[in-house]
């Protein structure tokens, strides 16, 4: 099957404070993962896309493995990862297949894109380290591009993720199709004009794009 991308998002109702020590502690941990190609720890945001606002309740895992029983051994075995789980309230987690990606990522390229499989909802992640000298005039605009997605036809699931505060930020969105996505792009006139400043302004220092094929969704709460 080759390399396989998985998104968890944890959500926590105790153990918040633990949870935002795990940003810097558990790498670690991670590093010694067999198998493990790649990932980022990521905080999200309380709003719709971009936030300023974070959401200390909920962080996400991004993960890329050499295989997929490389990945279950190493969440059957890693205490680290175990622990996300044990203290977590709840979880909601995407395996992805990588079928676009543009751009890079800390300098990789860390997704191998892969042949679609079809009929599969479409999961997007988009992300940008910002030139610091634009982070007035981008976080000025980020309510327009939030509402955006608000209110998008084929959107089912969307949220902000990044790695640092106002600097590093990027979203997950789940669409219903590839479709869902055209329309959204070419037809949304808030959309549009954000893109194009984007690249007349040079907000980003650094950006990627990624499409996947939303492979499963599992939400498992724990009682």
């Amino acid at each position: 099957m080759g390399q396989v991308v998985y998104l968890h998002f944890f959500s926590y109702n105790q153990h918040r404070f633990w949870a935002f020590t795990q940003m810097q502690r558990a790498h670690a941990g991670l590093q010694d993962c067999k198998g493990l190609q790649f990932y980022k720890m990521l905080g999200t945001g309380a709003g719709a896309g971009f936030s300023l606002r974070p959401d200390f309740s909920t962080y996400a895992l991004l993960s890329v493995w050499d295989s997929e029983d490389d990945k279950k051994q190493a969440f059957s075995n890693s205490s680290v990862l175990r622990s996300f789980f044990d203290r977590s309230a709840t979880q909601r987690i995407y395996a992805l297949r990588p079928i676009h990606t543009h751009g890079k990522w800390s300098g990789q390229s860390p997704f191998v894109v892969q042949e679609p499989l079809g009929d599969k909802p479409i999961g997007v992640i988009t992300r940008a380290t910002l030139n610091p000298s634009r982070l007035i005039d981008f976080w000025r605009h980020v309510p327009q591009a939030s509402q955006a997605i608000k209110e998008a036809k084929g959107v089912g699931f969307f949220k902000g993720i990044g790695e640092w505060p106002f600097v590093q930020q990027a979203t997950f969105s789940v669409w219903e199709s590839a479709e869902a996505i055209r329309t959204f792009a070419y037809v949304s006139q808030a959309h549009a004009s954000i893109v194009k400043k984007t690249r007349e302004r040079k907000w980003y220092k650094e950006d990627m794009f990624n499409r996947f094929e939303v492979l499963s969704e599992e939400k498992t709460p724990l009682t």
